[in-house]
């Protein structure tokens, strides 16, 4: 089963390159998975796919089940023309109440359940027949001695009371179907009528002047040992199924539907069986209620994440097998253990770095490429004070392998990823966002390596206003925009109306204002998130 290796919500360069270096890794050591994003790259994390030749991963959008995850009866579905016997048995054989009915092999064309069969068995019309040749050979376990139709459409009578009477009372036409034994005048009578289909009970046979009659006149004859009492009561069961299908509308579900609205919506109508059918209307099978007690959760690896918040949607239904990190330990949670590789170190792809040397696997220059953004972009080019001398030495080396000075590469990255004259407001808040806990209280922390702060600063007024409402609208006690010029080392910050006092304290600037330059600050893991999250703790 695939395994799905993904970084967090609004991913930036770190985050996207372990991503796709760690899945390099594990496909290596014979795993199979396959890395994601959860939301469309920015500029930066683009260039460096693009500069090195990796495709951008796919957009994973969550890991909730889906029926598709859940042992559904595959398969398990009954062409409209079979015959309604047939149906009946492959219920049976099944331990199945209900079925599907398709046409054209795949084609939901209804749903039947042994409750429409009882009750047309009690109920339906006895005297009219709607069937193929061959359900009726086999319903009743007949043989052909002449043939002419496919299909056999008419009223059933059955000759049980006198010749003289029958043929005296009885209109027979090209719609009758009429079991007979040995009763001549009656055989002729209806063969010369030129009967639709005639049955001959109890292996009865033709004489060759009946037989020459009836092939002249396009006589259908079915010849069966069984007797009239026996083939009356089974004939009924070879018409098509399609002919008691009462509920062609019924409530169906997309294997891709999730799993919580499934329960949903049974727990509402109480039925038993549910259709699988596509949005083309293509049958898949059948759910029963059953089956959901069992089903298979998606497999995920976290990287540069431990944070549920900062995770993918549905995660609590996944399976996580392992987290790749190198931030502070979060609220996140498992069920059974897992590995968990928590490093201090200035970028998760010095981490897979490590596990790339202990699994003696060589690193490509491609992947090599990618890494070293990835480190470059979290360390703004070993300048933050989250960068280690292990990752200066990694950054040596992955350079190296990937052909580049990293130095050039690093602010020719930057330079490429920001650039703001195309974004919104809204696009640069969250252009490398997350959001995080104290003391029960949520906040949130946007920050942008820009060399076009001055934009940002020229709008203050727009950008405050989308803070104050966004906080409202997700109920966070804050929110702060670090716009980080990486030339000069330090971060302009801009901040939701009510954190004035919350961000003056974190830097111990009593004339803290809107777009105050905070000369060092550039790192969030270790200058941003904890001076802030110290002060909301301290609040009573």
């Amino acid at each position: 089963m695939k395994t799905f290796v993904i970084g967090h919500k609004n991913p930036d360069t770190d985050s996207v390159t372990s991503a796709i270096s760690l899945s390099y890794l594990k496909n290596q050591l014979g795993q199979e998975t396959e890395p994601r994003v959860l939301n469309e790259i920015n500029k930066e994390s683009k260039f460096a796919l693009d500069y090195f030749g990796i495709k951008i991963p796919k957009i994973l959008y969550d890991v909730k089940v889906q029926i598709k995850d859940v042992p559904f009866r595959k398969d398990i579905m009954m062409d409209e023309d079979a015959s309604i016997y047939e149906a009946y048995t492959y219920m049976v054989d099944n331990e199945i109440t209900g079925l599907p009915v398709v046409r054209d092999k795949k084609h939901f064309a209804g749903y039947v359940s042994l409750k429409e069969i009882a009750t047309d068995s009690i109920r339906g019309d006895f005297d009219s027949l709607n069937a193929s040749f061959d359900n009726i050979l086999k319903v009743i376990d007949g043989k052909a001695l002449l043939r002419f139709d496919d299909e056999i459409k008419g009223q059933i009578m059955a000759a049980t009371f006198s010749s003289e009477m029958f043929i005296s009372g009885t209109n027979i036409s090209r719609e009758s179907i009429v079991i007979v034994g040995s009763r001549k005048h009656v055989l002729d009578y209806c063969i010369n009528k030129k009967a639709r289909l005639i049955i001959l009970i109890g292996n009865q046979e033709l004489t060759d002047v009946e037989y020459d009659e009836a092939k002249k006149n396009k006589v259908n004859i079915i010849q069966t040992e069984k007797l009239s009492f026996e083939v009356s009561k089974l004939i009924g069961l070879s018409n098509y199924i399609k002919t008691i299908v009462r509920n062609e509308t019924p409530v169906t579900f997309d294997l891709n539907d999730y799993l919580t609205d499934f329960f949903e919506i049974s727990n509402k109508l109480k039925h038993t069986n549910y259709p699988i059918v596509d949005k083309s209307g293509n049958c898949s099978g059948m759910l029963r209620l059953i089956d959901v007690n069992s089903y298979d959760r998606k497999r995920v690896i976290l990287v540069d994440h431990n944070e549920v918040k900062q995770s993918v949607d549905g995660l609590n239904e996944a399976k996580i097998l392992e987290i790749i990190d190198h931030h502070a330990i979060g609220t996140l949670t498992t069920t059974a253990p897992i590995a968990f590789r928590n490093m201090i170190l200035g970028s998760t792809n010095s981490i897979v770095y490590h596990l790339f040397k202990e699994s003696n696997v060589e690193i490509p220059k491609d992947i090599a490429g990618i890494m070293l953004a990835g480190i470059l972009s979290d360390t703004l080019i070993l300048k933050s004070p989250t960068a280690t001398e292990t990752d200066k030495m990694i950054v040596e080396e992955l350079a190296k392998i990937a052909g580049v000075n990293y130095e050039e590469f690093g602010l020719e990255m930057i330079k490429a990823g920001s650039s703001l004259h195309d974004l919104s407001v809204e696009d640069v808040v969250f252009y490398d966002y997350k959001e995080f806990e104290a003391n029960d209280m949520l906040f949130g922390i946007g920050q942008i390596l820009t060399l076009d702060y001055e934009m940002v600063l020229s709008k203050k007024e727009e950008y405050i206003s989308f803070l104050d409402k966004t906080c409202k609208i997700k109920g966070l006690k804050l929110m702060t925009l670090f716009i980080t010029d990486v030339i000069a080392g330090g971060s302009y910050v801009i901040y939701s109306s009510n954190a004035e006092k919350i961000v003056a304290l974190a830097y111990n600037k009593e004339d803290m204002n809107e777009g105050y330059y905070l000369p060092g600050v550039v790192s969030r893991k270790k200058q941003i998130v904890p001076n802030i999250m110290t002060e909301l703790e301290n609040m009573n």
